[in-house]
């Protein structure tokens, strides 16, 4: 088996979403980077990499039996195993997990871009392992999980944002109420006020995810600020985007 010393990870903890599970340059100073003493590198095939990076069942029993222990963290001069965490790649891209002892992947992690390099120069010329799944459920993407072509290209911060956003449109639709979310579409669409007086609660709700899904902008940014108003829990996350930035002193590499 192949390892990996020395391994620099920033766990992303119950994220089943690969596109939230950042890559080294979105990494922030605010972030727990924790050094992996050891860790097994698998290569496996394109499809079980998928099912683990964008998922939370129940990984292949095969993976498990092969990287029992096998990994280790340094705490208090002592080397002390994790029952279930590795290195995986497909050929193409690389990341790390961490069980915490259960069977699926609760902590997910990228690597730092030289160890990604040698990762992929120690798999060089080998083929990868197929791995038969578990029987599972097939991921559904929906409002508060979006599928990933709707966070394409943007940042750790926008992504956070626009997830805080899809949050407030979801409860829009839970509060049914119909002079709510045509007083909301209006504040996005000003200049159809005189259509959507007529809509339904269903057309309207429809119409506002509809505009607020697709991208990212200035001006996403400014209605998500303002539809979170007043409700305390969402401007300390909406607080904490706007105060953090990426730790430009990992950038070593």
């Amino acid at each position: 088996m192949l390892y990996l010393h020395d391994v620099w990870v920033n766990w992303f903890e119950g994220e089943e979403n690969g596109y939230n599970v950042c890559e080294f340059h979105e990494w922030r100073k605010s972030d727990g980077i924790e050094i992996l003493d050891q860790a097994p590198i698998l290569l496996i095939d394109h499809k079980a990499f998928v099912y683990i990076e964008n998922d939370l069942q129940d990984i292949p029993s095969a993976i498990l039996k092969q990287i029992y222990q096998q990994a280790y963290v340094r705490k208090n001069q002592k080397r002390q195993p994790l029952d279930y965490a590795c290195i995986i790649t497909d050929g193409f891209s690389i990341m790390a997990f961490d069980t915490m002892g259960y069977h699926i992947p609760m902590r997910k992690s990228r690597l730092i871009p030289r160890q990604e390099r040698l990762v992929l120069e120690l798999i060089r010329g080998r083929t990868p392992e197929k791995y038969s799944l578990p029987k599972h459920t097939e991921k559904e993407f929906h409002i508060l999980s979006l599928p990933p072509q709707y966070m394409a290209g943007l940042t750790r911060k926008e992504r956070q944002l626009k997830q805080l956003l899809m949050i407030a449109i979801d409860q829009l639709e839970a509060n049914q109420s119909i002079e709510e979310i045509r007083y909301w579409l209006t504040e996005w669409q000003p200049e159809q006020y005189q259509q959507i007086k007529h809509m339904s609660f269903e057309q309207a709700w429809y119409t506002l995810y509809q505009e607020l899904v697709n991208g990212w902008g200035i001006k996403h940014e400014a209605f998500c600020q303002q539809i979170i108003k007043g409700h305390a829990f969402y401007e300390d996350i909406w607080e904490r985007e706007q105060s953090t930035h990426t730790a430009k002193s990992l950038r070593s590499t």
